[in-house]
C-alpha cells in the first residue's frame, strides 16, 4: 500500500515541524539543527513516533485534524527519541575509536 501524494507531503510538513521544535528545544537555539536537519530529525522521528503510538496503540482522540495534534505529538516524541540514538551511537563510536 504506497502513500499518496497527498500523504507525502503531510509527512514532510509534520516533519518538518517536529524536527524544527526538538531542534528548538535540544540546541536552544532557534534554527535548531538548520532546515534540512531539522526535515531530517522531524521524519525520523515521525516514523519512530508513529511506530510506537500504533505499537503500543496510543490514540490521544485527535486524529479528526488534517494534520493531527496526535501525528504532530508522535513526531516530537520520536524525534526526541532518535536524537538520543544518534548521541548514544555517537558516544560508543568516540569511546571506541579513543580506546583504540
Amino acid at each position: 500500500m504506497a502513500p499518496t501524494i497527498g500523504e507525502l507531503i503531510v509527512w514532510l510538513m509534520v516533519g518538518a515541524l517536529a524536527g524544527s521544535v526538538t531542534g528548538m528545544l535540544v540546541k536552544r537555539q532557534r534554527e535548531g539543527f538548520g532546515r534540512l536537519g531539522n526535515l531530517g530529525v522531524g521524519l525520523g522521528g515521525a516514523l519512530i513516533g508513529g511506530l510506537l503510538f500504533n505499537l503500543f496503540r496510543i490514540d490521544l482522540g485527535l486524529a479528526e485534524v488534517s494534520i493531527s495534534l496526535e501525528d504532530l505529538i508522535a513526531a516530537l516524541v520520536g524525534s526526541l527519541l532518535f536524537l538520543g540514538a544518534v548521541r548514544l551511537i555517537r558516544r560508543t563510536k568516540e569511546r571506541r575509536s579513543g580506546a583504540d
